[in-house]
């Protein structure tokens, strides 16, 4: 079987002793492909260099909402500047980690609206798709969307909403990123949801070296966490995991405008 983690930030500081390792593991195990996203200014640079030293990763470049108090205005130019280098290069695939967290204590929801709506026009301008971080914010996440329409629509990374909030970003083109905490046995509406979802809308994903899956609580969470992901979710909707997996190769390889096929 052949998986794609579309979430990782397997740049962090979490993977610097063993990165190679796991990277070769990963392909032991059938992950094929890794997508790692940017979130900061800073961590740009190196996404970017380890995609171009390894075939498998794919970059994406973004800023986290987070993060909202160390972006300046100049990284949104940075950001342009940055896919503008990249676009003609297959290894560039998003833009993102971005969005809206209003869990975050005190959080400057005028400020992290203002930088998500202008990473979402940047976007729509390099036709790229949108990797979204969303927390309690899903209400206001979909009215935006829905005045931007993104052509190429995205990933709402984690997702842990409702079926109706499922299904507006369904709607709007967006695939449902479902990992670590769909493993969780407390779960019980999550289980719910993703029971029900379009075959179509599903990727897989880690968010590693965060949000560790249930049978690996309290370790590093790590890409070759997603078979084992992959068989808890096809378990939850009554799939064949063979077959789940394959819907969910395919979904990612849709979304980033892949080759249907495995890496070389």
């Amino acid at each position: 079987m052949r998986y794609i983690d579309t979430h990782t930030h397997i740049d962090f500081a979490a993977f610097d002793h063993d990165r190679d390792a796991v990277l070769e593991d990963c392909l032991r195990l059938g992950v094929q492909r890794l997508v790692v996203l940017g979130v900061t200014a800073n961590n740009w640079s190196q996404v970017w260099q380890l995609s171009q030293q390894h075939p498998m990763l794919h970059a994406a470049f973004g800023l986290h909402p987070m993060f909202c108090a160390e972006h300046q205005p100049q990284h949104l130019d940075q950001l342009r500047q940055r896919l503008q280098d990249c676009t003609d290069n297959r290894q560039l695939c998003a833009v993102g980690e971005f969005g809206l967290d209003f869990y975050i204590e005190q959080a400057d929801r005028e400020a992290q609206q203002s930088l998500f709506e202008q990473q979402l026009a940047i976007a729509a301008d390099f036709t790229l798709p949108a990797l979204l971080h969303v927390r309690r914010a899903h209400a206001q996440c979909i009215a935006t969307l829905k005045r931007f329409r993104l052509q190429r629509g995205g990933i709402i990374h984690a997702f842990t909403g409702s079926r109706e909030e499922a299904a507006e970003y369904i709607k709007l083109g967006f695939k449902l990123g479902l990992g670590g905490a769909a493993t969780w046995p407390q779960a019980k509406r999550l289980h719910r949801t993703i029971a029900d979802l379009p075959a179509a809308s599903m990727v897989l994903e880690t968010d590693s070296p965060d949000m560790p899956p249930g049978f690996a609580a309290g370790q590093r969470n790590s890409p070759q966490h997603i078979p084992q992901i992959a068989e808890s979710l096809a378990a939850l909707r009554d799939v064949p995991l063979p077959q789940f997996a394959e819907q969910c190769w395919h979904n990612s390889c849709e979304l980033f405008d892949w080759a249907d096929a495995p890496m070389p």
